[in-house]
């Protein structure tokens, strides 16, 4: 199979750049190219200047600044032939008129290499449009790769191949995408929309159409197209306010241009004045100056919602939605409810699910790809077809036929039974031939949840379990809320170590919930500062330590592997993993001074060591003091894997994977390597500056706080902090060892616990959300 070594993109406005952006992160060198801008100096502008405000941008395309070094920008007249001959795979991503592209594909097709492979973004041309006229040794090399914005951090893509696409071309792009960019590919025929934008785009117009034509308050219609459903809480009015006003009236008249007279699109296909008058004024969503909501700056950034009856703002309210505080979380319920809310809901997720199953051998062959193209292109939590299992296929055919709607033959097939089922222990899904069948992992992903429903663990708790991998590995889940770390998983996390060393080969470190682990359970430390039970706050933190510290040097190796957010006492736990293969999305970082409060399950001593053996820094004791108290006093968090190399939350060593699905193998087989020789960790013995470099420490807080850039409880905490970094009263003269380094960090966490400082800091975390700054 040949290899993408080098890319070009061939067009750098938002999804160009991002695109462009992401190859990058993947650590493949591509060139951004664009048209050279009349009349201005610098030819290669529009290029030039996509790649500044990446930089700046936020959320970031890049995963480090330093990935942008790998983007050579330039402009499609003097550089065009030469980027384009050298590259293996080509990305168009111009603007979406036939003519515009077809010309530059035909400029593409004289310049390439052969057996380069040629793509477009496009989401509302078919490939058949696309490559109608051209050589047939365009159209073999020729797909369409329909990212979805921004690509770094939307993990599908949808993927069309035309009849005379070379089944290696197709091959070698999706390994790519896979393996490199970490998407999720779903196969897609060549019809309007594809699947995601066919399915998500109706689901919208007809919410916002209904929501108009009712009257709806956009609060309640949010609150009930929401978080009921599985879908994100910005609802629908949110989710266009973010995705762009803008955007609506362009996407809806291709699709409805496109699909046949009797699509059922075309029944929610009307234009919506008021939204119309949105965008001309300026109003084209939170890239313009509001959109459905807005800000009102002068009324102190009050904000605001629109009323749909009016077209005026007006102060934003709670949602208040009886249907969805009475149906509990039976969806049925809602969609049956006697309200307008309620009829509402059933009007808009009845037509979408019935639409969904009629997509069934148009749009895609079969029910996976929907469900997945809706839970990564939308971030639905279930798919439609897992949605109309909770409601029951019966229940929806008979709601669909009493109020005189066509009942797809997809939804019949699936009348008496559900559209996914387990067998076996492997979970299969209904196909159009009327059976069932199992689904097929590609090789390489390996996932947690598929262990889970065919066996059951080897040990558990209210917290954690151990689960089985085969090989000789076994798995650590973390299994509370937010995966929060508690008694109940230091204590499973001790009898781990013990059954690792009886029965297994070496242990992983890891869980699918959408973070890895937010930290210490601030809930139960609160509750026991409110009455007092230092003891207990002692015993926990010394519990931590040794649990910790058990898995540090246990007898066989341990893998970390963490997605999403690693914070506090879930990053504590990684930094004493012998390895980490982390996604590339993992933010890591010790938060703990937010809430008042130090690390001290092994943090600070963790990252002394790291970065006096592993950083670059000037020699001595005091550069690195220096460093990881500017990260731990500051709660920096690495907002990727790569970044957390940067700051040493990971060794250099440490592996990154692009694609979650592919994480829980990768770290298995890892840990399997390490098992063969495995020798734990010499413990390490630190030589800390003293008195001196905590006075040192303590005098840059004050000239921050005399700057306004530190609170007076900021100099408490970080006073705290710098007592353990520092050593407390050592002197350079002098060694001190781990147990040193961690008695310093109880004695100073119990010091602060007893502080109304920091009881104001948890409170207010638990309560809003948000750090106080007192």
């Amino acid at each position: 199979m040949a290899e993408i070594r080098k890319v070009v993109v061939v067009g750098a406005g938002v999804m160009g750049a991002g695109i462009a952006a992401h190859v990058a992160n993947a650590g493949v060198p591509v060139t951004l190219l664009d048209i050279v801008p009349a009349g201005a100096p610098n030819r290669n502008a529009l290029a030039e200047g996509a790649v500044e405000r990446m930089l700046k941008a936020d959320p970031a395309p890049l995963m480090t600044k330093a990935a942008a070094k790998l983007i050579t920008p330039g402009n499609t007249e003097d550089h065009f032939d030469a980027a384009v001959g050298d590259a293996d795979w080509i990305v168009e991503v111009v603007t979406e008129r036939l003519d515009v592209k077809q010309a530059l594909y035909r400029r593409i097709e004289a310049a390439r290499k052969a057996g380069s492979v040629v793509s477009s973004n496009t989401s509302t041309l078919p490939l058949a449009s696309l490559v109608d006229g051209l050589p047939e040794s365009f159209a073999r090399d020729f797909l369409i790769t329909h990212f979805f914005n921004p690509p770094r951090y939307m993990r599908l893509l949808e993927i069309v191949v035309g009849p005379l696409t070379r089944p290696e071309a197709v091959d070698t792009v999706s390994r790519f995408a896979d393996m490199s960019l970490g998407k999720s590919l779903v196969r897609c025929k060549d019809r309007p929309g594809f699947i995601a934008n066919r399915l998500g785009v109706f689901w919208l117009q007809a919410a916002v159409v209904e929501a108009f034509a009712r009257g709806l308050a956009i609060e309640d219609v949010d609150a009930v197209i929401g978080k009921p459903m599985g879908i994100p809480k910005t609802g629908v009015f949110g989710l266009l306010d973010l995705v762009g006003l803008d955007l609506m009236p362009h996407v809806n008249a291709s699709l409805a241009a496109a699909l046949p007279k009797d699509d059922p699109f075309h029944a929610f296909d009307r234009p919506l004045p008021v939204v119309q008058k949105l965008i001309a004024d300026g109003y084209t969503g939170r890239k313009g100056k509001g959109g459905f909501y807005r800000l009102n700056r002068e009324a102190g950034k009050r904000k605001e919602a629109l009323d749909l009856a009016t077209g005026e703002f007006r102060p934003a309210r709670k949602a208040e939605v009886a249907a969805v505080a009475e149906s509990g979380r039976s969806l049925g319920k809602l969609l049956d409810h006697d309200s307008p809310l309620g009829a509402y809901a059933w009007r808009v997720m009845g037509a979408t699910l019935a639409y969904a199953a009629a997509l069934v051998g148009d749009a895609a062959d079969d029910i996976e790809a929907i469900d997945e193209a809706m839970r990564l292109g939308y971030n639905w939590r279930w798919g439609p077809f897992e949605l109309i299992d909770r409601l029951g296929a019966d229940w929806l055919i008979a709601r669909l036929e009493r109020d005189g709607q066509a009942v797809p033959e997809m939804l019949r097939l699936a009348a008496g039974r559900s559209f996914y089922r387990v067998e076996n222990g492997r979970r299969q899904a209904l196909g159009r031939d009327g059976q069932y069948h199992d689904i097929v992992r590609p090789d390489g992903v390996l996932l947690l949840e598929d262990i889970k429903r065919a066996g059951t663990p080897v040990i558990k708790n209210g917290s954690a379990a151990l689960w089985d991998l085969g090989d000789g590995v076994a798995c650590f889940e973390f299994t509370g809320k937010m995966n929060t770390i508690d008694q109940q998983v230091l204590d499973l996390l001790v009898k781990t170590v013990r059954r690792v060393k009886k029965d297994f080969k070496a242990l992983v470190i890891y869980n699918e919930g959408h973070n890895f682990s937010v930290g210490a359970n601030l809930g139960l430390a609160l509750f026991a500062c409110n009455i007092a039970a230092w003891t207990e706050v002692e015993a926990s933190v010394t519990q931590g330590q040794e649990a910790y510290r058990a898995l540090k040097y246990a007898p066989f190796p341990v893998v970390g592997a963490p997605s999403g957010l690693a914070l506090g006492g879930g990053c504590e736990i990684l930094l004493h993993c012998d390895a980490i293969q982390a996604h590339a999305e993992t933010y890591m970082g010790l938060v703990e001074v937010g809430v008042g409060l130090i690390p001290a399950w092994g943090g600070c001593k963790e990252m002394l060591h790291r970065w006096s053996t592993l950083g670059r820094l000037p020699k001595g004791p005091m550069p690195a003091v220096a460093k990881v108290f500017e990260t731990v006093s500051t709660a920096t968090v690495a907002k990727s894997a790569a970044e957390a190399k940067e700051l040493l939350y990971l060794r250099p060593t440490d592996g990154i994977t692009m694609n979650r699905n592919r994480l829980l193998a990768d770290a298995k087989a890892r840990a399997l390597a390490m098992a063969e020789s495995y020798v734990p960790p010499e413990p390490p013995i630190y030589v800390l500056p003293g008195p001196s470099a905590e006075t040192a420490m303590a005098m840059a807080v004050a000239g921050f706080r005399r700057l306004g850039k530190a609170t007076p409880y900021d100099e408490v905490v970080s006073g705290a902090l710098a007592r353990i970094l520092s050593g407390g009263d050592t002197d350079v003269t002098e060694t001190l060892d781990e147990e040193a380094v961690l008695a310093l960090e109880r004695e100073q966490l119990v010091r602060l616990v007893r502080q109304p400082g920091t009881l104001a800091r948890l409170e207010s975390m638990l309560m809003t959300g948000k750090p106080l700054r007192n």
